[in-house]
């Protein structure tokens, strides 16, 4: 029997990465942990928190807009930069702490440093070796930036939390949820946004009236929509702004351009020459049912194995391999059914099949819909609509995709996806009673099925 270092070596301290490293610790296992930047992954320092803080920042300004209909009258308003910038940082400091302190306590052995695979069972971080029974790679994404003169003169989401100035004008390129979130975070505290996509409509994926309505209402908030359109050039002025060239032969002067065109999986300088892992086109490392790469002593989980990008999956993935690794029976990460939001403005939130899905894999699917103003808009005098869906496979009767645009979207989207886990039908949504008066309730009071015929932009 061969001696390691360690019975497991994770590589990345990111929300997977740190999920699967305490789980395996408090069990017995003899635990390493490397990271290069500081604890907490994307969803800690660059994604999910600063970005959901931003999202709040961006709100007010409409907040304090509409309190003058609820009889407010307020001094005057700015907005402080470096105060957001700071107070958010900070938060972000307290998090990583707190990470530290999680894999400290539980025993793990904390390695910081880049760490590069040198063998199936051997991991170097600086001029120190270390052999492990198993490897996990858990070092997520980083941003791609596509190969365009000038390139060198944009940012990414990784770098927007920590500018010195916030731009007075902005040009955000793509088309995911990223790229949405930062455009409405943008819009909101007051630059002026573009925001730029190849497609013919953003958030390719996502159900169809979801993609049209989101569009719709980002208008109304000012942004300013550019599809089927590109950069092709980005060339920086004498005083420090930034001339873009579009593939539309137009030009426009600027303060910063941030592309949020996908993440890739983060595999650079990691090693994998030195294995057996197999990799996809876009670097993704492949793994089987137990996340297990063509190297046997080496797994991966989260975003770099590309299946679903999202915190809650990159930590299911790291307790499953857990307990695969103790031989311990429990659930696979079920990959069906997950809710997911999007904190743009408005905010989106989706759990289930798109309307494409449903009628691909139902004879007869029933759609039901609403498109209402929310009783918060009517004394402040706002337009923003709010929009429901939910799609229905008539045979069984079983609601198998719900949609939302609309305030606290995710809010309501995640109780409502206990219950599609749960199998609920259309009767058990008829039969519960609502919160009134709430947005949710109308979910519950969804009765005439759209007649509306489906019409689908994907190509």
């Amino acid at each position: 029997m061969k001696c390691y270092d360690f019975d497991l070596f994770v590589i990345g301290a990111g929300s997977g990465g740190v999920r699967a490293a305490r789980m395996a610790s408090e069990r017995g296992m003899r635990v390493a942990v490397a990271e290069v930047s500081r604890l907490g992954g994307t969803c800690v320092n660059v994604g999910c928190i600063p970005k959901k803080l931003f999202a709040y920042a961006a709100q007010f300004a409409e907040a304090f807009q509409q309190a003058r209909g609820y009889g407010w009258r307020l001094a005057e308003v700015a907005f402080n930069w470096s105060t957001l910038r700071d107070n958010t940082d900070a938060e972000i400091e307290r998090l990583t702490s707190v990470y530290r302190a999680l894999l400290v306590n539980s025993g793990c052995q904390l390695i910081e440093g880049r760490a590069t695979i040198t063998g199936a069972h051997m991991v170097s971080v600086g001029a120190r070796n270390w052999s492990a029974e198993r490897i996990v790679i858990a070092t997520g994404g980083w941003p791609f930036v596509p190969d365009v003169p000038g390139r060198e003169h944009a940012i990414t989401s990784n770098d927007i939390f920590s500018l010195e100035h916030f731009p007075k004008r902005a040009v955000i390129v793509g088309g995911g949820y990223i790229a949405l979130e930062l455009a409405g975070i943008a819009a909101g505290l007051g630059t002026r946004t573009r925001l730029v996509y190849r497609g013919e409509l953003f958030l390719r994926g996502f159900d169809e009236d979801i993609r049209r309505i989101t569009a719709e209402e980002m208008s109304k908030r000012g942004v300013l929509l550019n599809f089927g359109c590109g950069i092709c050039a980005i060339e920086k002025q004498a005083d420090g702004c930034l001339l873009v060239t579009f593939s539309d032969g137009s030009r426009e002067l600027t303060d910063c351009v941030l592309y949020a065109t996908g993440r890739l999986p983060n595999v650079a300088g990691l090693g994998l020459e030195n294995t057996s892992v197999r990799q996809q086109a876009n670097g993704a490392i492949v793994v089987n049912e137990h996340l297990q790469t063509h190297e046997p002593s080496i797994y991966a989980i989260g975003d770099v194995i590309d299946r679903t990008q999202l915190t809650p999956v990159a930590l299911s993935e790291g307790m499953q391999l857990v307990r695969h690794l103790l031989g311990e029976e429990g659930p696979r990460v079920d990959y069906e059914l997950i809710p997911s939001a999007v904190f743009s403005q408005p905010a989106i939130a989706t759990v289930g099949l798109t309307e494409a899905q449903a009628r691909l894999r139902y004879c007869d699917v029933v759609v039901y819909k609403s498109s209402f103003r929310a009783l918060k808009q009517t004394l402040a005098g706002g337009n923003e609509r709010t929009f429901m869906k939910l799609l229905v496979d008539h045979a069984s009767d079983r609601v198998v995709g719900a949609h939302m645009v609309g305030s606290d979207a995710a809010e309501i989207i995640q109780g409502i996806a206990i219950a599609l886990r749960a199998g609920a039908t259309k009767r058990v949504f008829d039969t519960t009673l609502g919160v009134h008066p709430t947005s949710a309730e109308e979910f519950v009071t969804l009765r005439k099925p759209s007649n509306e015929p489906f019409i689908t932009t994907d190509p």
